[in-house]
């Protein structure tokens, strides 16, 4: 059986808050960010800087609840600064098999990171003809 790999969730536009270039790594994240995504601690994630187009990868830790912490740390902090807009992505790999039931969730936050929009997208398939 063959997998591929496939957005699990988006936190769109989330304003970093802090950098810090001396904790041990990863990103902080307010819980109610992570439970509207469906992240769960220590996932990876992809990071996407908006603001100078850096991408890195790292991990999830829980930040305090409705809290609004983006928090960039360990050497990612070079990546991203205070202010920064970032895209936070999540994927997972499925089967053709498992795609009708997949749910790709879409966190929109405003300039304090609070969720303004939630949506689910699912995946379908476009076939093309060549005529």
């Amino acid at each position: 059986m063959s997998y591929s790999t496939f957005l699990k969730a988006k936190i769109h536009r989330a304003t970093v808050t802090y950098a810090d270039l001396d904790y041990q790594g990863s990103l902080t994240l307010d819980s109610r960010l992570m439970d509207e995504a469906g992240l769960l601690p220590f996932e990876k994630i992809e990071v996407y800087n908006c603001t100078n187009g850096e991408r890195f990868s790292t991990y999830l830790i829980q930040g305090e609840y409705a809290s609004g912490v983006v928090g960039i740390n360990g050497a990612a902090a070079w990546k991203a600064r205070r202010g920064d807009i970032v895209i936070i992505a999540a994927y997972t790999m499925l089967s053709e098999s498992d795609l009708p039931d997949h749910e790709v969730r879409l966190v929109f936050v405003n300039e304090k990171n609070e969720p303004v929009e939630r949506r689910t997208e699912r995946v379908t398939r476009t076939t093309l003809s060549v005529g």
